[in-house]
């Protein structure tokens, strides 16, 4: 059986809690899972704990990135929480910006967040009707 990252829902929002270090094939893994409970669950946000982490690297910044575009397409916010300054630093000194993602500095932040841009993203929640 396949390393996976428990997702765990919790009213309209889905909850990632990255308790181990990121490896390329757990951060796909993360990433396919995650857009599935998405659409399953039609959640309106999703916050990612990465307070646990020491190190991101390029390609799991970028994934990471590309998991907030993808969510954002199926009507969901993402927020990315708890990041270490050394993992902030990295990704600085990497050139990656993680576009579409919010942070906060902790998980309270980032639940306050979401629904924040709930309340104010009449989007959010609601997958595109384009064709």
């Amino acid at each position: 059986m396949s390393e996976r990252i428990p997702i765990l829902k919790m009213g309209p929002f889905l909850l990632v809690t990255i308790q181990v270090e990121l490896h390329d094939q757990l951060v796909l893994t993360l990433q396919d899972d995650l857009t599935e409970q998405v659409a399953r669950h039609r959640a309106q946000g999703v916050m990612i704990d990465i307070s646990a982490l020491d190190i991101v690297d390029s390609f799991i910044g970028r994934t990471l990135a590309h998991i907030a575009s993808l969510t954002r397409l199926l009507g969901a916010s993402t927020v990315l929480v708890g990041m270490r300054p050394a993992v902030a630093i990295t990704l600085v000194e990497l050139g990656l910006t993680l576009p579409g993602i919010r942070t906060a500095l902790n998980v309270e932040r980032g639940m306050e967040l979401l629904q924040r841009l709930v309340e104010t993203d009449p989007a959010a929640g609601s997958p595109s009707d384009a064709c």
